[in-house]
């Protein structure tokens, strides 16, 4: 993106194609809520000559408006009630909206202007609604200078509402498919969880990024530490400087301090020009070492001398260079531990822990947040896939949340990509290919379950139950399944639950297999 700076020196046509093509980056990114308002109310008052423009979104929970007006400092979030003002009014009806005089309209809200001395003259509102139709909220400029809003003014609002519409569809403010308005999924876009575990992640976040300070992020694997980093990252002072994400663990062990550091032409074969490296690279942005606890012991050093002196050389190079690159640095693997056992250094596993933000398993986060996970999966990878309708049963829900998630958010998103190439519409309990949680005991299901469908009571096994199954060469992969679901049940005694579970499907699943046998 431009400048501030330069783009006071644009046209007002000229700001209005950069903003439509800036649109959809804007919002793609982990910005924190509060903040992309105010970001996108900037560029659009200045775009459209005006003193000042609103993104309302619709909550879906509560069906008011919500917003942030970035010049007024009185104003940094505001609230409206449904149907309230002329917001509200085009959120409720859909109406485009375009008044000369705002004092003179019955539906202007005078509120605001009453807490804080502004006087509203001229409103241009239009509707902001998503690929379902369902509205998301309402873009509201005021004030144009020089006079009133003209026609043209109108139809560009037009043009970037739906450009704004269609952005969200493809963000964590989508809608949640069955109210207007958007789900506020979290505190920053993309970044999915209102659970008291993630809200200290959340405040950890802002707290990082009002500074250049190192941090180190950690958390088993699938956390979804790099997303973390990007959040960090875009929410700092760095956001238009360049993100370098290096996983340390793709790093080609005879070439690990070259793609840190860089090299000079003829530093070793094949060396036929100048290289930098991801420390160059990175200068003015943040360096994002994924999986520090996988980097070589011979090149913590010189990434030590870089973390603390912020020099280092390129291979085969003697003048020392400079970057001003903020490090985050991510792990899932203990570095105390590491340290204790000589595999890491000391000094600089100090010195990357400044700010340390643990990030918590999904299994800690709570049902609420999983849901919300799986929900925001299931859009995305309906739209990749073409399957609009595809939505989540009920009785996949208290599977997903009890599912204790070993693999966290990943596994849960691969999941979920799974069932939506594999389901027509409805994702059900099978499609995700998780065990289901019986509340019943095992046994008592077991034997009431295996009486209903003529399978062998528990403790009635047939006599080859603890043999091996034997299937032959040719045999289709249906059969093949339907064989080996009587041999787990035979050997679980006719208890269908534990059935299940040797088989980690669900006993729905295998109910259909011993139903087609």
């Amino acid at each position: 993106m431009l400048g501030s700076a330069r783009r006071r020196d644009m046209s007002e046509d000229a700001q209005k194609f950069e903003l439509l093509a800036d649109l959809g980056a804007m919002i793609a990114r982990e910005v924190e809520l509060d903040e992309l308002l105010a970001t996108f109310a900037e560029r659009v008052a200045r775009a459209m000559a005006a003193d000042r423009a609103t993104l309302w979104l619709v909550d879906s929970a509560t069906g008011g408006l919500r917003a942030r007006v970035a010049n007024d400092a009185e104003l940094d979030a505001l609230r409206l009630p449904p149907a309230r003002g002329l917001a509200g009014h085009v959120a409720r009806t859909g109406d485009v909206v375009r008044v000369d005089d705002a004092s003179t309209d019955p539906r202007w809200s005078r509120d605001h202007d009453a807490r804080t001395g502004y006087h509203t003259s001229s409103v241009l509102a239009v509707p902001v609604d998503g690929h379902d139709g369902r509205r998301r909220g309402v873009v509201q400029i005021l004030n144009k200078r020089g006079g009133a809003f003209t026609a043209q003014d109108e139809g560009f609002a037009r043009v970037l509402a739906d450009q704004i519409g269609r952005a969200l569809d493809y963000t964590s403010l989508r809608g949640d498919g069955a109210r207007a308005g958007v789900a506020v999924a979290g505190r920053f876009n993309h970044v999915i969880g209102n659970s008291a575990a993630m809200q200290g992640v959340y405040d950890a976040i802002q707290r990082a990024a009002r500074t250049d300070a190192i941090v180190l992020l950690h958390g088993e694997t699938g956390t979804g530490k790099g997303l973390i980093a990007r959040a960090i990252h875009v929410n700092s002072a760095r956001r238009d400087g360049p993100f370098v994400h290096v996983d340390c663990t793709t790093l080609p062990a005879g070439l690990v301090e070259s793609e840190l550091f860089g090299h000079e032409r003829g530093a070793y074969t094949g060396a036929d020009a100048r290289v930098i490296g991801k420390v160059e690279a990175a200068a003015g942005g943040t360096l994002f070492l994924d999986e520090l606890g996988e980097l070589p012991l011979d090149l913590q050093g010189k990434l030590l001398r870089f973390v603390q002196e912020r020099t280092f050389e390129r291979v085969g190079g003697r003048a020392p260079l400079t970057s001003d690159a903020r490090i985050v640095a991510a792990t899932n693997r203990d570095l105390a531990a590491q340290v204790k056992a000589g595999t890491f250094r000391s000094d600089l596993y100090y010195r990357v822990r400044v700010v340390d933000i643990e990030l918590p398993p999904l299994r800690r986060r709570g049902p609420d947040d999983i849901l919300a996970l799986a929900e925001h999966f299931v859009a995305i990878y309906a739209r990749r896939y073409g399957k609009p309708a595809a939505r989540l049963a009920p009785e996949a829900r208290p599977v997903l949340a009890a599912h204790p998630w070993p693999g966290n958010v990943r596994e849960l998103e691969h999941a979920i990509e799974r069932a939506v190439v594999m389901c027509d519409d409805v994702i059900d309990a099978d499609a995700l290919g998780l065990l289901a949680v019986d509340d019943a005991p095992d046994d008592d299901a077991g034997a009431d379950d295996a009486a209903a469908d003529g399978a062998p009571p528990a403790g009635t096994a047939p006599p080859d139950a603890g043999a091996a199954v034997t299937l032959p060469a040719d045999l289709p992969l249906e059969d093949a399944e339907r064989r080996y679901a009587r041999a787990a049940l035979a050997r679980a005694g006719g208890n269908r639950s534990a059935a299940a579970r040797a088989l980690q499907i669900s006993r729905n699943r295998l109910a259909r297999l011993l139903r087609d046998a």
